[in-house]
């Protein structure tokens, strides 16, 4: 039997890793996805992401989890610029369309800059917050968090009749010396990922809140389990705007695979 040969990439943003793959005609089979973000069998990756070159825009680009499931994705994103330079497709800045609609990005150095959606709808509960950064996300807070069972608790909150359908990512936080430490759990990889951008992103905006902040333009650092990431906004009455996701991303490897 003919198999069809892939040239595939390889990218990480603190630790969040994806498989990147261009100029293909449509995307992939689910079941082709699931296989090559499989560890064990496959390349490895939390996702993949699909990039072809676009006249309106820069490029085009669309994400799906590790289960077949498409979403946006923060960190995928800013991989997917990354490797927009190294083609040569754009410079330092650029315009591209994803899963959620259109953003913005600029390679400043090592650091990837991501323009994310404005934020103007948020569920304050008395255990958390509940919003979408380009993906819903639940956030809490917990103390001692590297021994924190982030599993178990993700889990109840993750399959909950409220949640199980169509799912959502589960973070936990906690602040030391100003810097937010969080740890995900990702709906579609369905376990612990190193980092989330949509997650850190979330979990800024929440924090502003918790903290009663009045600053109207507000900077976090974030430490994830793969590095550090920022997100900077400003609150202009209920909205959240001029979003901004950074952090570094990099070219593991690259090469060929047979589907």
């Amino acid at each position: 039997m003919n198999k069809d040969k892939i040239q595939f990439y390889k990218y990480q943003g603190t630790g969040n890793d994806f498989i990147i793959i261009h100029d293909l005609d449509g995307y992939l089979p689910t079941e082709d996805i699931i296989n090559l973000c499989n560890r064990k069998y496959g390349i490895g990756a939390d996702g993949i992401i699909f990039m072809n070159k676009t006249e309106d825009v820069d490029f085009k680009m669309m994400y799906f989890n590790a289960d077949g499931s498409a979403s946006f994705c923060g960190n995928g994103s800013r991989c997917a610029v990354k490797h927009a330079q190294y083609l040569g497709w754009i410079f330092d800045q650029c315009k591209f369309t994803s899963n959620d609609g259109e953003h913005a990005a600029e390679i400043d150095e090592e650091m990837v800059k991501l323009k994310m959606h404005d934020v103007d709808f948020i569920v304050v509960e008395d255990m958390g917050y509940i919003l979408n950064t380009g993906s819903p996300h639940y956030i809490a807070y917990t103390e001692e968090i590297n021994e924190f069972d982030l599993i178990k608790a993700a889990h109840e909150i993750r399959y909950s009749e409220r949640f199980k359908e169509v799912g959502i990512n589960v973070n936990y936080l906690e602040p030391k010396n100003g810097i937010l430490h969080i740890r995900t759990y990702e709906r579609g990889v369905e376990d612990e990922t190193l980092s989330c951008g949509t997650g850190v992103t979330a979990a800024a905006i929440a924090h502003y809140l918790e903290q009663n902040s009045t600053q109207k333009n507000f900077k976090q650092k974030l430490q994830t389990k793969g590095g550090s990431l920022h997100v900077s906004f400003e609150k202009k009455k209920d909205r959240f705007q001029n979003i901004v996701l950074s952090g570094p991303a990099n070219l593991v490897f690259q090469g060929n695979i047979l589907l």
